[in-house]
């Protein structure tokens, strides 16, 4: 049997990256299922797919809203295998920016995906890995969840939640057979910088003089560190994949 994989926020970036990776391997071993909050979004994972060469029925594209647990209900009732081998919790926000002007909407959103989402497709996905006492769970984190960032202050307590979140069920869940591991990336070269949560520093007028200089100041690091250090997605992948086939993985 293959291995099914099910891997949320594909519509760009590690989610597109790591579907195309896992369907087109030589081995033939995954089914994905790469979910998408808006299917409109698909053309440029279906054509990636494509030019990929991915084998006929080893990729299938999947609405899911993490933010709407029947969403996430109606996906997992959509994988015709009746099981999830894999659950690639990936579909995350950014807010980037002084705290004191990013708007109440801004902030709840990044926290309902980031962290109430990823909880609600764990609750989705997860009683039934311990029931078959199978499965593993990868999770997207980042270096924002092991160390405050400047101007990423909600984006880091978002990933600093994942964090204590995949410890906690870390200790709980080997018993059932299922592991969960945390990958914590750097910057890495895609759009995620492009989609921020009500674009790039909100409503800067509502900052002082010297506070919006610093902002201006770490822009211009963001910008070098991207172009200089970022790395591929490809290569982000490559340690996904190392979790998944590991036969005792790592929590980090």
């Amino acid at each position: 049997d293959r291995t099914v994989v099910l891997i949320t926020g594909c519509s760009s970036g590690i989610g597109l990256h790591l579907a195309l990776r896992l369907a087109s391997d030589p081995s033939r071993r995954f089914k994905v299922y790469a979910t998408l909050r808006d299917l409109r979004a698909q053309g440029p994972l279906r054509e990636a797919a494509q030019s990929r060469g991915c084998p006929p029925g080893s990729l299938e594209m999947l609405q899911l809203d993490v933010r709407d647990a029947d969403s996430v209900a109606a996906a997992r009732a959509r994988v015709t295998e009746g099981r999830v081998d894999v659950l690639v919790c990936n579909a995350g926000r950014g807010l980037l920016g002084p705290l004191e002007v990013q708007e109440a909407g801004a902030v709840g959103s990044v926290l309902d995906v980031n962290v109430a989402g990823t909880v609600r497709t764990l609750q989705a996905f997860l009683p039934d890995m311990k029931r078959r006492r199978s499965g593993r769970v990868l999770v997207t984190g980042s270096m924002g969840g092991l160390m405050g960032l400047p101007f990423n202050a909600v984006y880091c307590a978002s990933k600093f939640a994942i964090e204590g979140l995949c410890e906690s069920l870390a200790v709980l869940l080997p018993p059932f057979g299922v592991h969960v591991s945390l990958i914590e990336c750097g910057p890495v070269r895609t759009a995620f910088q492009e989609k921020l949560e009500g674009g790039p520093g909100g409503a800067l007028d509502g900052a002082d003089a010297e506070t919006r200089d610093l902002f201006s100041r770490y822009q211009r690091h963001l910008e070098r560190i991207f172009h200089e250090a970022a790395q591929d997605p490809e290569e982000v992948t490559e340690v996904f994949l190392a979790a998944l086939r590991a036969p005792r993985p790592a929590l980090r």
